[in-house]
């Protein structure tokens, strides 16, 4: 990876307790396992993905590394989501920035998420898409919060970094940017 590149870290290390396990390869209505449609979405606007699963996840694993993504196992993801965080920036430490999106939100538009890395590229510390005024995903962090996102545990994931720094909101009219799925219920809205 060049020092240049924006890092995609797609998030996909949960246990999805709430929604009854293997929740990421669970099928859409067009039959494409949640985890694998949020990364052909992220996929076109970084120029790599990072995908990071827990241990033992190897059936997700393989269809993320089929997808493109060059895919870790974080051995602490039972931690939290900072630990999984921290642990796919520490995996490329050598970015222009990361985009950090969440494999359980497949509906958030390539378009969406370019326009945050093209953010980020432009200089923008963080960026971060809105829909009716609130704060969306994925997240877009400048490599000048190397230090701090490394430094993550627990599951609070990077929400003390953006309590602490502005982020640049980019308005759009892309619903997904809000929506993740959480239980089995939430596939049918």
């Amino acid at each position: 990876m060049e020092g240049g590149a924006i890092v995609g870290v797609l998030l996909a290390a949960g246990s999805a307790i709430r929604f009854g396990g293997d929740k990421l390869l669970a099928p859409l209505v067009d039959g494409t396992p949640i985890g694998v449609a949020a990364l052909r979405n992220l996929a076109p606007a970084v120029d790599v993905v990072l995908a990071v699963v827990r241990p033992g996840d190897s059936a997700l694993a393989a269809a993320l590394a089929a997808g493109g993504a060059r895919v870790t196992v974080c051995p602490r993801a039972a931690e939290g989501m900072g630990a999984s965080l921290a642990w796919g920036v520490r995996a490329a430490p050598i970015a222009a920035g990361w985009l950090i999106a969440l494999a359980d939100m497949p509906w958030i538009q390539t378009v969406t998420i370019s326009r945050v890395a093209d953010a980020v590229r432009a200089g923008a510390p963080i960026a971060a898409p809105s829909w009716k005024d609130s704060r969306g995903h994925p997240v877009g962090l400048a490599s000048r919060f190397f230090g701090e996102l490394a430094a993550l545990a627990g599951d609070e994931g990077a929400k003390a970094i953006l309590r602490r720094h502005h982020a640049t909101l980019i308005a759009t009219d892309d619903a997904g940017v809000l929506r993740d799925i959480d239980t089995p219920q939430d596939l049918e809205g």
